[in-house]
């Protein structure tokens, strides 16, 4: 059995998980931004498993932010304090156990190798639509991490209306097509040109607001899903993956997949290239199967693959 923990820049959510990714118990606390705290925590709900279970032979920890290979955070999302802090390299000399530390996005694309809807599947993406937008790539059963942990860094590319002069980012995928950083922001923008400042923090108002005739709102969402669909596009070229897999808590909505999925197909109908190539096969689309527990079982998993091939440190 594992330990699976999910670091989260308001709750830690912790569990054990057994050999075949189903969660045996789990249970959360609130993530404290101390680091000499946080790493307490940590330490001790390690030790309380290994007490109550002593079959446990390995940690995964699913965790935000840039991660090397050897367990070092170059970026951990929000919790500044973990920045170039090294939990694997921590839970290893207290506890005297395999632990991996593995990007949240990452982590959630593995998941469903395993036991999600990516069973079978050797080259795939997963794309995690969140306050920001990041993702997994996955090729040939391996997840792939670039040269500096950075891979699958997709909130980064840039899609459209990329300014003369300022930063850059402004254009990125991250705030022209995540939730809040995208969706919600852009909307906001809108709002003020039409002199109205008001904060929008629920994407689930705006897609109510466009149901409802709301000029504005229409506008925003339909470029929302366009530039989705640009990024969807740019991946299936690059990549050429079997399967992208849509996570984030909006992807459990029927709706707005099947608005993305129909979004793609319109954009792919208007590339020559790629329009070409759909008639013998191109990348299909689905929802991620895994919620809530895809950070932890996806740790895990990098972790059960170790202990399969026999290594234990």
């Amino acid at each position: 059995m594992y330990i699976g923990i999910d670091i989260g820049g308001t709750f830690i959510k912790y569990g054990v998980i057994n050999e075949l990714g189903v969660s045996i118990e789990k249970a959360s606390i609130a993530t404290n931004h101390t680091k000499e705290i946080l790493f307490a925590d940590l330490v001790e709900l390690v030790k309380t498993y290994q007490k109550k279970y002593p079959s446990i032979v390995g940690v995964g920890i699913s965790a935000p932010g840039v991660i090397l290979k050897d367990g070092t955070m170059q970026t951990a999302g929000s919790i500044q304090s973990l920045y170039g802090a090294n939990i694997k390299e921590l839970i290893e000399r207290e506890c005297q156990i395999l632990t991996i530390v593995e990007n949240d996005a990452n982590a959630a694309a593995i998941a469903e190798q395993w036991i999600g809807n990516a069973e079978g599947i050797q080259n795939y993406i997963c794309l995690v639509i969140g306050t920001g937008i990041g993702g997994g790539i996955v090729i040939n059963g391996e997840l792939f991490q670039g040269a500096h942990g950075r891979a699958g860094e997709f909130g980064w590319m840039l899609v459209k209306d990329m300014p003369k002069t300022g930063s850059i980012e402004t254009a990125s995928f991250n705030q022209r097509a995540s939730v809040i950083g995208g969706l919600c922001f852009q909307y906001q923008k809108e709002l003020k040109r039409h002199g109205i400042n008001e904060v929008i923090t629920d994407a689930r108002l705006i897609f109510k607001r466009e149901a409802s005739g709301d000029c504005v709102a229409e506008k925003v969402i339909a470029n929302f899903f366009e530039d989705l669909a640009v990024g969807l596009i740019n991946l299936i070229s690059n990549f050429d993956p079997e399967l992208i897999l849509i996570g984030g808590a909006i992807s459990s909505d029927a709706v707005f997949m099947q608005r993305l999925s129909e979004s793609m197909k319109e954009a792919l109908s208007r590339h020559k290239s790629l329009a070409y190539v759909q008639q013998y096969q191109i990348a299909t689309l689905a929802p991620t199967k895994l919620q809530n527990d895809a950070g932890m079982i996806g740790a895990v998993y990098q972790v059960h693959k170790k202990v399969q091939k026999g290594i234990r440190k």
